[in-house]
């Protein structure tokens, strides 16, 4: 049995075994003949790619091909590049220290290499293999010389296997001096400079000769990037590329250290020339067109020596009415020369770039040429951001309507106040009255509502990055900024119904091989259709009323948002540092930045120039608009207009007053329905006191219609006098206050309707009460008229102190009496109980029950009597007192003897 199970478990080994061998020998057998496939057939794809490369053209490789551009009607704008920007030379003629820092820098095994570089292909593989296919390049400068015959959209294996063939056939073609020869004499250095003796003249008005170490330097290192290494744009980052090549120069045994170390010490601003002019009126577009061609992928040595069809965005005529606008007076007067602006016009619905206003000066006057302010610039954009920061994140996260309240008052934070531009504080308003004048309180408050990384991704989607986010932020105090063509990308989300197109200046390119590559903008959703119209609405009132008015148009539906910024302290004027202007229509979208280039106090905007952006937008977007039909606005179907009371936050009803009601957008499903203003907490409000009022005069009523007023005795009515007789002299109550405004005669004295509202209601009452007064003192009593004439003298007395406590005349008593309202478990200053009229005072214990509720009855009548007012009785005052002591007198001997 032992034996039979070790003879299997043999068996089974042996199995496993051949089950081993059989894998294995399978892998090797599709592993060879993966790689005979891929040999044979890679074999063949090269082949069939070198049988496709074009042949070598002397032309093509010696000179450059121009480019052309075109406009977006396909018209022809401009060659690139013209025969008067070249200067041929042999390469006798260029001296060794001037190829040795080409051959430094751009292919240091030239002289051994026939035309492909092993070491560098290495090299490059491993760097595409890290950072993906094209990341570095590894050709030579024969391989260069040939790359404009093989343009492509796309870097593919072909064109590389096609670039590398060629370049080896060029090295059997020509000697290693004349493919130099046609490297240098071809290549572009930018500022229009085409070869290396163009170039020499260009930025050192030298000849290739007179040129030193470090000027060679700097010029071999421009073909890489010709305007990223601009030294008239960017001299600091020149100065850094020049550094490199030096550095390549001493590693490589083609100058010594102290050489190096003497090239690199001379300033690169010292050693240029001033620039030689080279504007037309698209300058500031073909530096944008740059620009986009490179983010797709295409070098700038390509658009100026490729021989590339350009088709653009932009729209001449357009372009004319921007460079008019800014390079003469005839639309605006501008204040000194040294005024910059910047303008951005872009397509509302694509974002396509139509015009670009990128200076103020052209030709001969243009000094800073190559610093584009609309696309260059980066500044704060003061309160043009508050819609993309603040509201639309709010509006689209936690569906605010246009009437979304914040309480506009003082605010610190971490130790810093801020304040609005006219330094005033409006208490509750709406986002929609808050963008219409540009109040910055709210603002913050709702960028602090909605978050800052909330924000933060908002305006990502619209194309502002912004690595981090503070309250400043919330009305546009950036550190870096942005520029009119960024701002201007965002306001056409608003206008296109909240989707996003990045701006852009080139639809297509063709090859010189017929290939085309497309490069419109694509679109991304950046915010739904209601979000991106309740901030167009919005933006609507700051244009029709509010601080746009002066970019409103008279036929065209206009959104849009001032911004400014302002001075730093160290500056004493009236004046701000930027003025921005960012509006548009269902056609266009056009965004204005104007100020200075630094400032300073002899150069900041001031106060009647503030207003040029606006008056810019206005001139610049009315002429594009002309013959053309610009549609309004439309409302979506997820929002609805609702009349609201702007008195309680409530939808308006048949009751509302026309003046109280305001229209306000909502999303459906959302519509108020009781959601109060909110107010601010830090007095009483005057409805408070009204209402207090309203209580009190409804006492008084009741009281007065008592039934017994009629059958008072002349004993109680006694008893009452004297208790007020040994009573202090109390001072005004709070609903005394107001009651002294209703005047006894109304046809003497009148008060706005609001405060005689409440006591209308009381005069109706008084005279039936002192009627009744008066007749129960007929009937019951001899001395009825002596009573009456008494109850006239205490009811005048009583007034008088009131009267000298406080003027019923301003509001500033109603004001008091509601923050008596407002602490009313407090006692009154002077001891006395705040409303005799709801209340029994301490008269109750010296009385009986029956004689504390006539007490109460009298205590109305006098304050009935009150509403007499002291400034009406003139010089009979003093006739009236005597008269009332003298009652006073026969009355107190009518109760001795009573008593007795």
């Amino acid at each position: 049995m032992g034996k039979n199970i070790n003879e299997e478990q043999h068996t089974g080994k042996q199995e496993g075994r051949k089950k081993g061998k059989r894998f294995a020998r399978n892998v090797l057998l599709i592993g060879a003949f993966l790689m005979v496939f891929v040999l044979t057939f890679g074999g063949y794809q090269t082949y069939a790619y070198i049988n496709e490369a074009p042949k070598l053209e002397e032309n093509k490789l010696s000179l450059p091909q121009s480019s052309t551009l075109y406009d977006a009607e396909g018209n022809k704008i401009t060659d690139i590049v013209g025969e008067e920007h070249r200067n041929i030379v042999s390469f006798d003629e260029i001296p060794e220290h001037v190829v040795n820092a080409f051959i430094a820098v751009e292919d240091v095994r030239y002289w051994e290499h026939n035309g492909v570089d092993l070491k560098r292909i290495g090299g490059a593989v491993v760097a595409n293999i890290q950072d993906g296919f094209g990341a570095e390049g590894a050709s030579t400068i024969t391989q260069q010389v040939v790359k404009n015959m093989l343009l492509e959209p796309d870097k593919t294996v072909k064109r590389k296997v096609q670039e590398a063939y060629l370049a080896m056939e060029l090295e059997k073609q020509y000697s290693k001096e004349e493919i130099l020869e046609m490297y240098l004499n071809k290549i572009y250095f930018g500022q229009g400079a085409y070869g290396i003796a163009t170039a020499a003249n260009t930025y050192f008005n030298k000849s290739l000769e007179e040129l030193s170490t470090e000027e060679a330097a700097l010029l071999a290192g421009l073909p890489q990037r010709p305007s990223g290494y601009d030294p008239y744009k960017h001299p600091d980052i020149a100065s850094n590329r020049r550094a490199t090549v030096l550095s390549l120069m001493e590693q490589h045994g083609f100058i010594s250290e102290q050489e190096r170390k003497e090239a690199a010490s001379v300033s690169v601003q010292d050693s240029i020339v001033d620039k030689q002019s080279q504007s037309t009126t698209n300058d500031a577009f073909i530096d944008q067109v740059i620009d986009d061609l490179e983010k797709a992928g295409i070098p700038e040595n390509a658009l100026y020596s490729g021989g590339l069809e350009i088709y653009t965005t932009l729209d001449q005529n357009a372009q004319q009415i921007v460079d008019e606008a800014l390079t003469t007076n005839k639309v605006v007067e501008y204040p000194d020369e040294q005024f910059r602006a910047g303008v951005s016009l872009i397509d509302t619905q694509s974002g396509a770039i139509k015009a670009i206003g990128g200076n103020r000066q052209t030709g001969e006057n243009d000094v800073q040429k190559g610093f584009n302010y609309a696309t260059q610039l980066e500044r704060s954009p003061g309160s043009t951001i508050k819609p993309i920061l603040d509201y639309a994140p709010g509006i689209e996260k936690l569906k605010w309507s246009t009437n979304q309240q914040f309480i506009d008052e003082e605010l610190e934070l971490n130790g810093k106040e801020f304040s609005n531009w006219n330094d005033e504080f409006q208490g509750s308003v709406s986002i929609r009255e808050a963008l219409q004048w540009s109040y910055n309180i709210p603002a913050i408050k709702a960028f602090m509502e909605v978050g800052g990384e909330e924000a933060q991704a908002f305006a990502k989607k619209l194309g502002i990055s912004i690595d981090e986010t503070y309250p400043a932020y919330a009305i546009g105090g950036f550190a870096g900024g942005i520029s009119p063509l960024q701002l201007s990308g965002a306001y056409a989300a608003f206008g296109s119904g909240g989707t996003f197109h990045e701006p852009y200046s080139v639809k297509k390119v063709v090859y010189p091989n017929g290939k085309e590559q497309q490069l419109s903008s694509k679109s991304e959703k950046a915010m739904s259709e209601g979000t991106a119209y309740m901030i167009t609405d919005m933006l609507r009132t700051v244009v029709e009323e509010g601080t746009g008015m002066q970019a409103a148009i008279e036929g065209l539906d206009v959104a849009g948002k001032t911004g400014t910024t302002s001075l730093d302290d160290s500056i004493n004027g009236d004046g701000v540092s930027d003025a921005w202007f960012s509006g548009y229509t269902t056609n266009y979208t056009v965004s204005i930045w104007t100020g200075y280039d630094k400032t300073t106090q002899h150069s900041f905007i001031h106060k009647k120039d503030d207003d040029i952006a606006k008056l810019l937008f206005r001139h610049i977007m009315s002429e594009v608009s002309k013959d053309k039909e610009t549609d309004s606005f439309k409302m979506p179907d997820s929002v609805e207009e609702i009349e609201i009371d702007k008195t309680t936050g409530l939808r308006a009803n048949k009751a509302t007053p026309s003046s109280s009601i305001i229209k306000e957008l909502y999303f459906k499903g959302e519509e108020p329905k009781k959601a109060p203003l909110p107010k601010p907490t830090k007095k009483t409000s005057s409805n408070e006191q009204d209402e207090k009022n309203d209580t009190s005069t409804e006492s008084t009523k009741k009281d007065s219609n008592n039934p017994n007023d009629k059958k008072m005795s002349e004993d109680k009515v006694e008893k009452q006098q004297k208790n007020e007789s040994i009573k202090e002299e109390p001072k005004a109550k709070p609903e005394e206050k107001k009651e002294p405004k209703e005047p006894k005669e109304p046809q003497e004295q009148e008060k706005p309707e609001q405060e005689q509202e409440p006591t209308d209601q009381s005069e109706e009452n008084e005279e039936p009460v002192t009627n009744d007064s008066s007749n129960t003192g007929d009937d019951n009593s001899e001395d009825g008229e002596a009573d009456a004439n008494a109850n006239s003298g205490n009811n005048e007395n009583t007034n008088n102190d009131g009267s000298n406590e406080g003027n019923p005349s301003n509001t500033g008593d109603e004001e008091e009496g509601g923050n008596q309202e407002g602490s009313n478990n407090d006692p009154p200053a002077d001891g006395n109980d705040e409303d005799t009229s709801e209340e029994p005072s301490e008269e109750t214990n010296e009385n009986s029950a029956n004689d504390s509720e006539n007490s109460e009855v009298s205590d109305t009548e006098e304050n009935t009597g009150d509403s007499s007012d002291s400034s009406n009785q003139g010089g009979s005052q003093t006739s009236e007192e005597e008269e009332s002591s003298s009652a006073d007198a026969n009355q107190s001997k009518e109760k001795e003897t009573t008593k007795k």
